[in-house]
């Protein structure tokens, strides 16, 4: 069992009060809120003197992401992160920040280079905790008086503290650890390391390494006045997602405690008793679906717990979730949301019982959604062309993160007019000044028909000296995934390009969420069939409308996005360049390399059985390659295990074989994602030389068009 030591006694944190809060910005209440279309976030006002200029490369580091919002109990003030990238210093940081619910300048609550995450309130009210580290330490639960000041530190746990969650009474924090790692007391300085020694069936994770020892993620239990941990669960299984019970006396959290927890996707919704005086392996069960079951919520009076539910097992991540509700001692669930067909996410009851909230995900944008607990009244509260994200109330005051396609995502209030028709309010303007000194593309929200005539969403960007009339290169830029999409948030990649001189266009091709299951799912062993089919009419479309010059076309994209971009290019010889960033060609060399063995055999089978190897073979694009014509610039992460370098490898050693003009750039040292902030730079540098030399600086077949 853990223990934790507090460095300082709590009463000498709470010694400093905060001077009385502004007045709530708002009396609304979330269970009085009406249907809300936002209204257009406010034009950025450029000065006479000022000329915007187009984005390059380097605003990247320029851009500040905004969210988390956590409103304090009084509703007076709104605590939020704000993180970014330091080019020079390598580095990316988040900080808390604290505004007024009523508008105004924010204070920054945490220092500038050290990182701070999970904000919240003490549910009394009295100070301001998040998680963070210190000294190159693990990440600790830290408090600190709302209005600043030096923070101190609550937990002093070896391994680190991966998450906590206030008591309602606030007296206790509930905390998520990970076991630590064992140590070999003998071990000599500077020995070579113990070997790997593995046997599990999921092995290896990208970002984690190999799974080797039998380490988990347990609960335990803080009380912030003896300063005493309790652990609350035990055995060889993970607990995530933890929530107190109202009255504080129960937790209920997700875990697959099955028998091989790698051999399926089965988490359900357990509770435990928060007084047990030791640990359990043997918590009281809630749910029993075999599919996936998260994002428990109490309700008021403690007696149901909604959730997310997923209940198509063998659909694996095409299916869609549903909101559900059971009761907190079990039985059967009440599925709400089975007819909508759409993706919901963080589940919570409003403060009266009579409501859940919840985010859902429909057709290239995030709303803001509630329903009754028998499934009726379903309301879509913020809608509209945006993407709203993370929620939360208190004291009569609602935030949230909203992003649009023209501004980065900052926080908004949503309050009601004297009518009582809602709308939001922005109360951050953290990109504000960055957006005065740009000149953005503008980018239109395009629908039209795939080849079947299935109907698909994507968007495409304009260069910002954009003239109708005239025929741009284009780039047709696909999203990761599969089971994504883009949406109606700010897109610095294609405001970079169309600041280079392209017609940008960015599809939701068949595999993309946010259109139900079947759109999802249509690519179920067919990966370069439909979605390709689908990518294409979205290009084809681009040079109907006349925006887009034929002969000088660009693909690419990183993740499932490279994946299709090789399908693009062993099928069609109509792209002058390419790119192909972290993406698979030769999926049977894949197989026990990357971290997907369960949805791997779930897709196709194992390659060993049957007719598999020719389903494995069937949707490999490598078995194409002698068709690319496409010069291809080829880029991955040394130490991807997500989609690892492997495949890129065969990719570009194919390509340079038959001369295809190619390239392979490797960043050494980095997972699936860059996270090294010079390499980001060199990659987007890459992807505009890259087209610039094969797209752009092609000679049109034909002159521009005026009019």
């Amino acid at each position: 069992m853990s223990r934790i030591h507090v460095s300082i006694p709590v009463a000498a944190i709470l010694m400093t009060m905060a001077a009385t809060a502004t007045a709530r910005a708002s009396s609304m209440t979330p269970s009085g809120l009406a249907s809300l279309t936002p209204a257009s976030p406010p034009d950025v006002r450029v000065s006479a003197d000022t000329t915007p200029r187009p984005v390059g490369v380097e605003d990247l580091f320029s851009i500040q992401r905004v969210g988390s919002p956590r409103v304090s109990p009084d509703g007076a003030w709104i605590a939020y992160t704000v993180s970014t990238t330091s080019l020079e210093k390598e580095e990316s940081f988040t900080r808390i920040w604290m505004v007024s619910s009523a508008g105004g300048d924010p204070v920054a609550m945490t220092v500038e280079g050290k990182s701070a995450s999970s904000p919240e309130w003490s549910p009394d009210g009295r100070y301001l905790t998040f998680l963070g580290s210190r000294e190159e330490g693990k990440s600790q639960v830290w408090a600190l008086d709302r209005r600043g000041g030096e923070a101190v530190a609550l937990t002093e746990v070896e391994q680190g503290v991966s998450g906590y969650r206030w008591s309602p009474d606030a007296t206790r924090l509930l905390l998520t650890i990970r076991d630590a790692e064992e140590k070999d007391p003998d071990a000599k300085e500077g020995a070579p390391r113990d070997p790997w020694v593995i046997d599990r069936l999921q092995f290896k994770r990208d970002y984690q390494g190999y799974l080797t020892g039998d380490r988990h993620t347990h609960l335990y239990v803080m009380d912030l006045e003896t300063r005493t941990v309790r652990q609350l669960t035990t055995g060889r299984w993970d607990e995530g997602s933890p929530e107190w019970s109202p009255d504080g006396s129960r937790v209920a959290f997700v875990s697959n405690r099955t028998d091989d927890p790698d051999a399926n996707r089965n988490s359900d919704i357990w509770v435990v008793d928060a007084g047990l005086t030791e640990p359990t392996d043997s918590p009281r069960r809630v749910t029993t679906q075999p599919g996936s079951d998260g994002s428990p919520a109490w309700s008021p009076d403690g007696r149901s717990i909604a959730y997310v539910t997923t209940t198509d097992v063998d659909a694996i991540w095409y299916a869609t979730g549903h909101l559900a509700v059971i009761s907190a001692e079990g039985g059967e669930p009440r599925v709400l949301t089975a007819s909508l067909d759409r993706n919901p996410s963080s589940p919570r009851w409003s403060d009266d019982g009579a409501w859940i909230w919840f985010g859902l995900e429909d057709s290239a944008e995030d709303h803001l959604v509630r329903i009754r607990p028998d499934g009726s009244g379903l309301t879509r509260v913020v809608a509209g062309p945006l993407s709203a994200g993370d929620f939360d109330w208190a004291g009569g005051t609602m935030a949230m993160q909203v992003g649009t396609l023209d501004r980065p995502t900052e926080i908004h209030v949503v309050e009601t007019d004297g009518d009582g028709s809602p709308h939001l309010r922005r109360v951050t303007h953290h990109n504000d000044e960055w957006l005065s000194g740009i000149a953005l593309g503008r980018t239109r929200n395009v629908q039209f028909a795939s080849a079947d005539g299935t109907e698909i969403e994507g968007f495409v960007t304009f260069p910002p000296d954009f003239v109708s009339g005239r025929r741009y290169p284009v780039i047709l830029r696909i999203h990761g995934g599969p089971v994504s999409q883009y949406s109606h948030t700010f897109n610095f990649e294609a405001q970079m390009f169309a600041a280079d001189g392209y017609v940008v266009v960015y599809t939701n091709p068949r595999g993309s969420s946010g259109y139900g299951q079947a759109f999802s799912q249509a690519i179920f062993a067919d990966w370069g069939n439909l979605d390709f089919q689908d990518v294409m009419a979205g290009v084809d479309h681009v040079i109907e409308e006349g925006w887009g010059d034929p002969d000088r076309l660009g693909v690419g994209g990183w993740s499932y996005g490279g994946i299709l971009t090789n399908y693009v290019i062993t099928q069609t010889g109509r792209f002058k360049g390419a790119v192909s960033g972290a993406s698979e060609v030769l999926y049977v060399a894949n197989y026990g390399h990357d971290h997907y063995q369960y949805e791997w055999e779930k897709e196709l089978g194992v390659p060993w059985e049957g007719d598999n190897r020719e389903r494995w073979e069937r949707i490999s694009p490598f078995n194409r390659v002698q068709d690319v014509t496409t010069p291809t610039l080829v880029m991955g992460g040394e130490d991807d295990w997500n989609v690892p370098i492997l495949n890129s490898e065969q990719l570009y050693q194919a390509l340079r074989r038959r001369g295809v003009p190619t390239q392979l750039v490797v960043y050494p040292g980095q997972s699936h994602g860059i996270a090294v902030p010079s390499y980001q730079k060199d990659r987007y540098e890459r992807y505009l030389e890259w087209y610039a030399r094969w797209v752009r600086d092609a000679a049109p077949t034909a002159p521009p068009v005026s009019h």
